[in-house]
């Protein structure tokens, strides 16, 4: 019942090292937090693009630059934490291991095997893994686990996942994962992202408009 009233939740198809990056950055982060982060890698290391009504745009660095040698100590001046050290050893290991076409090629390959060789990169787990395969790879039947989505799955489809666990385990988020696939099949991924926003408070007006909607619990 909740897709008809979200007609315009779409999932993007970034370039998979700007998704990546700005996924390791969303780390133990809040949004707007995390948007000025980004920002700010772009104009430290990106290229200027052009301005408009005065604003300078930058483009997404590139991972040669996110590789070099000062990287960690300027993005811990700019308030990247212990965040910086993360980016700047994915893209080491990327350029060093891998090469640059690396990530790109990762949609060529089953989800199951994207998302491994994702989380052999510092600062990245199932969550982030998820995230990029969704929303650069190609792969639609990945389903990124919150506890926002933990919630959802619990309150609306009559499954404890987890029990009375206050974490969200390794165990649980697969569970979670394949519930949702074995209910939507291959584009499981894009119902996450619909069932999350139809959840967000600012989403609710949209559905107090759609009016009274029953409300059916899968077993």
């Amino acid at each position: 019942s909740v897709p008809p009233g979200f007609p315009g939740v779409r999932v993007l198809r970034q370039e998979p090292t700007e998704c990546l990056f700005s996924f390791i950055c969303t780390t133990n982060n809040q949004i707007s937090r995390i948007t000025a982060m980004i920002e700010r890698l772009c104009q430290v290391y990106g290229e200027r693009l052009c301005q408009l009504d005065s604003v300078t745009y930058y483009s997404f660095p590139t991972l040669a630059s996110l590789a070099g040698t000062d990287v960690v100590e300027r993005l811990r001046d700019l308030g990247f934490g212990y965040r910086a050290e993360f980016i700047s050893q994915s893209a080491r290991l990327i350029v060093e291991q891998h090469g640059s076409g690396w990530l790109q090629s990762l949609r060529t390959v089953p989800y199951e095997e994207a998302k491994r060789a994702l989380c052999t990169l510092p600062g990245v787990g199932a969550k982030v893994a998820d995230c990029v395969c969704l929303m650069s790879l190609d792969k639609p039947e990945a389903v990124p686990v919150d506890t926002h989505i933990w919630q959802i799955a619990k309150r609306d489809y009559a499954k404890n996942f987890g029990g009375t666990q206050k974490s969200l385990t390794n165990k649980v988020y697969r569970d979670i994962g394949d519930f949702f696939r074995s209910l939507w099949g291959p584009f499981a991924g894009w119902t996450q992202a619909v069932l999350f926003c139809s959840d967000l408070k600012k989403f609710q007006e949209h559905k107090s408009e759609q009016g009274p909607q029953s409300k059916t619990k899968r077993s």
